[in-house]
């Protein structure tokens, strides 16, 4: 099954930077429409208005370890874009070393597990409605393998590949595709500045 992203509504989570903005970038040049979402909604509306491609763009501030941020910032897309074709969950936060402490393994679960699950049910319904939609889930290669030194970034990134696993043998037969981009150490903000 193809994705045509010319003329698709596209949400990219933690997009006005590193991997996020790259996204968003691509998929303007493409011919989405690109909803931009940071939990800094003006960089986030930054990075929209400096996006190419036809357009509209939108900048959204929302916590997407939150349900309802995640609910209200997909009524917005729907309501200013249109009906979410493609939804790519990246938003991701640097976390510690060792085991950690309670707050970062919260944290970690709200943003690299739940962030996943909240958008799934945000825009599931409509997807499976229409018969077309593509998740694509940025997890890390900390979900395949392991980042030494730092269990809750690990295992939560092992979450955020299980669901992708999940949500495609469950719905890929629904003309739902689903993704999970497990990428390398990147350069991003997120790393340089943690």
């Amino acid at each position: 099954m193809s994705i045509a992203f010319s003329g698709a509504t596209a949400v990219v989570t933690g997009g006005a930077g590193g991997i996020g903005g790259a996204l968003a970038a691509r998929l303007a040049d493409e011919g989405s429409r690109v909803a931009v979402v940071d939990l800094d909604a003006e960089r986030a509306g930054a990075a929209a208005a400096a996006l190419a491609g036809p357009g509209p763009h939108l900048g959204i501030g929302a916590d997407v370890g939150q349900r309802s941020d995640v609910r209200r910032l997909v009524d917005e897309v729907e309501t200013k874009l249109g009906p979410v074709d493609i939804y790519c969950s990246n938003a991701g936060i640097a976390t510690g070393p060792g085991l950690g402490e309670d707050d970062m393994w919260e944290a970690a679960w709200r943003v690299h597990a739940m962030a996943h699950v909240h958008a799934a049910r945000a825009v599931l319904p409509s997807m499976l409605e229409r018969g077309s939609g593509y998740l694509l889930n940025v997890a890390s290669a900390a979900g395949l393998l392991t980042a030494p030194g730092d269990a809750p970034y690990t295992v939560t990134k092992h979450g955020a590949v299980a669901l992708a696993e999940w949500l495609a043998v469950t719905y890929g037969d629904r003309g739902i595709k689903v993704s999970a981009v497990c990428p390398l150490g990147v350069a991003t903000p997120l790393l340089l500045h943690p």
